[in-house]
């Protein structure tokens, strides 16, 4: 007969102790749009296909949702164009409910900002390659995100235009 003990928490000590702690309850499709404006003319063109110019946006949102509850959203929208023409559009919103216990304000953030979607992130990216194969083009492979880099972009061009509106003393 074997025997069970408790799952220790991220610092090996139990989860009651107290320390730091980031669960993930919940992961989820939120929203799935594909779009194909020129199917079935869009697969009849003669030659060699051209490879589609595909522009990207990603954004992460983040919202408290109980007491130590919070729900971080990941969506992408991408439109791929072949020869001027709109070949297809996906957008999708990807979800995860988090308990995050334990941390200071600027680890909330970091947490909510940068370890939330690299969590999400992977899902996501299948989601988005399944649709884009779904509709008879080659899978959309999204590049891995460096979401702490990401982060610090903003926070150094958040900080640089309020250093800019401050009044500068004499």
């Amino acid at each position: 007969m074997s025997e069970s003990t408790p799952n220790p928490g991220p610092q090996g000590g139990p989860q009651a102790a107290g320390g730091p702690s980031l669960i993930v309850l919940a992961q989820y499709l939120k929203d799935l749009s594909f779009e194909n404006p020129r199917a079935p003319a869009s697969f009849a063109q003669p030659g060699q296909p051209q490879t589609p110019q595909i522009d990207v946006d990603v954004n992460v949102n983040a919202r408290g949702i109980a007491q130590n509850r919070y729900e971080v959203e990941l969506t992408v929208s991408a439109r791929a164009k072949q020869a001027g023409e709109v070949a297809f559009v996906v957008e999708a919103a990807y979800a995860g409910a988090f308990e995050i216990t334990n941390m200071t304000q600027e680890q909330m953030e970091l947490i909510m900002l940068v370890e939330c979607p690299r969590i999400l992130f992977p899902f996501l990216r299948q989601i988005v390659a399944d649709a884009t194969r779904n509709g008879n083009f080659p899978p959309l492979m999204l590049e891995p995100i460096d979401f702490y880099g990401v982060y610090e972009q903003n926070r150094a061009r958040a900080m640089a235009q309020t250093n800019a509106a401050q009044p500068a003393h004499a």
